[in-house]
């Protein structure tokens, strides 16, 4: 059977983002682009069982925490329930350190592998799970930079610009880039 997703576009300061939910819990945030319609075609793509859709209150309040966020507010996005149905083991493991990089934080793949008990050779896995993060920002990838600070990709709409624009948002900067070298706990 496969999942129905409801999803949204809404405009934030930085843009327009879309969320897609479903029953379990938020399974897509497209990051915001200048249109529209290019992220509703973004939602679509990547989530073709979706429908334009009534926002219920958990997804609601999701919204409101995105536009928030991108007004500059410090927001803390590790209580929004997720469905991440059809993710690989690692992906989820990856996932789960990195929901819990806090606001003006950074840290880098290494940092996240290292946390995970791995060898340094997972790091571009741990680079590929950020490439495809369904849900950045909850899961805040663009806080995952590469080694020695340096900014790395980034998939969203605007790709590192964006990043840096995040970054900047939350005051974290590459100037965290001595903080990014080591584990998070």
């Amino acid at each position: 059977m496969t999942n129905h997703y409801g999803y949204i576009v809404f405009p934030t300061a930085l843009g327009h983002c879309g969320l897609a939910w479903a029953e379990r819990g938020i399974a897509r945030l497209q990051l915001p682009s200048a249109d529209a319609g290019e992220t509703e075609k973004l939602i679509q793509k990547r989530l073709p069982s979706s429908s334009i859709a009534v926002p219920d209150t958990r997804a609601r309040e999701v919204i409101a925490m995105v536009a928030r966020y991108f007004d500059g507010e410090e927001i803390d996005f590790t209580p929004v329930e997720l469905d991440l149905a059809g993710q690989e083991r690692f992906f989820l493991d990856v996932y789960e350190v990195a929901r819990h990089i806090g606001w003006g934080r950074t840290t880098t793949y290494g940092g996240i592998v290292k946390t995970l008990g791995l060898s340094m050779e997972k790091a571009r896995d741990v680079g590929q799970a950020m490439a495809k993060n369904p849900v950045p920002l909850i899961i805040p990838c663009h806080r995952v930079l590469a080694a020695g600070g340096r900014l790395g990709g980034f998939s969203a709409p605007g790709g590192t610009n964006t990043k840096l624009r995040m970054l900047d948002l939350e005051n974290a900067g590459r100037s965290r880039a001595d903080d990014a070298q080591g584990s998070l706990f």
